[in-house]
């Protein structure tokens, strides 16, 4: 299919199935996670279980698939004494999903994308930046940059921005994407606030969503959603950013709750009722379905499931 045959068939209007998670579906098949660095160190080592995770996906109807590249960039690494083994650990993650491409029964149909989160070193036990730990912008803007050109030259087809949120970090990780010349999408997450309004998902103060809208850079990105957020809360998020971006809008939230170094698998959303939402965001413009920590590939069956119900009902 190619990168621009999807693109193609997105602004066609078609549904496309994005896969699950890499890192807590690791975890979910005995992986350890790292005290310092989460997932991206799991590379080293379960190459050969990031494919199979890959393939699961692609059984499940996923047409695009996600490297295990989250948390991969040295600014996570060097907690874990890794940093200078970064390079290494994004290609081995993204050779592990191009294997999962060559063996799916048509290769051309399946899209690779390199994950570029601006993950910074987190509290152990809580979901909370360790500011602490968080370096000089200089600093982190040079860590994207190098993440985001391994991505290109491991052979990703295009850069997701995940877990876009704070203010200053989203600008950096997303000039890093798009010095590389890949296609870029950008994906956003949120939270609730105490009055159980939407707001970005940064811990330590209440930012608008808007706010982070604003930082989409205008005519650079060819999709963009919101992920690793609570279903609950997608559609009001995705209300938000399509009063701000035209493009084709994706979804993919996640389920449970984080603990540096593990996610907590507690009242993760059954398949019937994420397949109930993913109807739901169908109807309101949704192109792109999928899974963020804690779903799993039966998630992704629902999801299809849920494209195959709406297109029933045109």
């Amino acid at each position: 299919m190619g990168y621009q045959s999807l693109l193609g068939r997105l602004h066609a209007g078609e549904i496309v199935l994005m896969d699950g998670p890499t890192g807590t579906e690791l975890q979910r098949r005995g992986v350890s996670m790292d005290p310092a660095a989460w997932c991206g160190p799991a590379t080293l080592g379960n190459d050969d279980v990031l494919t199979a995770i890959h393939l699961d996906y692609l059984r499940a109807g996923s047409q695009v698939i996600t490297a295990n590249t989250f948390s991969a960039s040295r600014l996570m690494l060097a907690g874990a004494g890794l940093a200078e083994r970064s390079g290494e650990i994004a290609r081995r993650a993204v050779e592990a999903a191009l294997r999962a491409r060559d063996a799916a029964p048509d290769p051309s149909s399946v899209v690779v994308a390199g994950s570029l989160s601006h993950m910074v070193p987190v509290s152990s036990g809580t979901a909370i930046v360790d500011r602490t730990l968080v370096p000089s912008d200089s600093v982190v803007a040079e860590a994207f940059e190098e993440l985001a050109s391994e991505l290109k030259s491991a052979g990703c087809d295009l850069i997701i921005l995940e877990m876009m949120y704070n203010p200053v970090r989203v600008p950096l990780a997303a000039a890093a994407a798009r010095s590389t010349g890949l296609p870029v999408w950008f994906g956003l997450s949120a939270r609730a606030d105490r009055n159980g309004q939407v707001v970005a998902f940064e811990q330590h103060e209440d930012v608008g969503l808007g706010l982070i809208l604003d930082l989409i850079p205008a005519g650079a990105i060819d999709v963009a959603g919101v992920m690793h957020t609570p279903a609950p809360l997608i559609a009001a998020a995705e209300a938000q950013l399509r009063g701000r971006f035209a493009g084709p809008l994706m979804a993919y939230p996640d389920s449970g709750y984080f603990e540096m170094p593990d996610w907590k698998f507690i009242n993760v959303i059954g398949v019937a009722e994420f397949e109930a939402y993913c109807l739901e965001w169908l109807g309101v413009g949704v192109q792109l379905l999928g899974g963020c920590c804690g779903l799993t590939p039966a998630h992704i069956e629902a999801a299809a499931r849920a494209r195959a119900t709406f297109l029933a009902r045109r």
